[in-house]
């Protein structure tokens, strides 16, 4: 299975196996990581905003623009913020590093 690490709010770091066909939200949930996902992964909120590791941006690709639209609402947006429910993932994702946004 391929590896997602997710680095918590308290710093802490998370080794998740990746879904294929699973958002990234959808596995960070599941695994019962602290992430709001208000809206259930339609983006049309920002409460499932993750930073992704420099290194793994051009695997996920850029936003599309309903999701930087919702960005636009989000907290503390960076370069490398995106929703964690519009990153699909599948095996080319393996060892993709994501940390949690602060809350709304």
């Amino acid at each position: 299975m391929s590896k997602l690490y997710v680095t918590d709010r308290e710093g802490h770091e998370h080794v998740l196996e990746g879904q294929v066909g699973w958002s990234v939200m959808e596995i960070i949930r599941e695994n019962n990581l602290d992430i709001e996902a208000a809206c259930g992964g339609c983006c049309a909120c920002a409460t499932c905003h993750v930073y992704v590791d420099p290194a793994g941006l051009a695997k996920v690709g850029e936003p599309g623009p309903d999701e930087t639209m919702m960005l636009d609402e989000a907290l503390d947006v960076r370069d490398t913020s995106r929703l964690s429910c519009q990153i699909k993932w599948t095996d080319d994702l393996d060892g993709l590093r994501v940390t949690l946004a602060p809350k709304f």
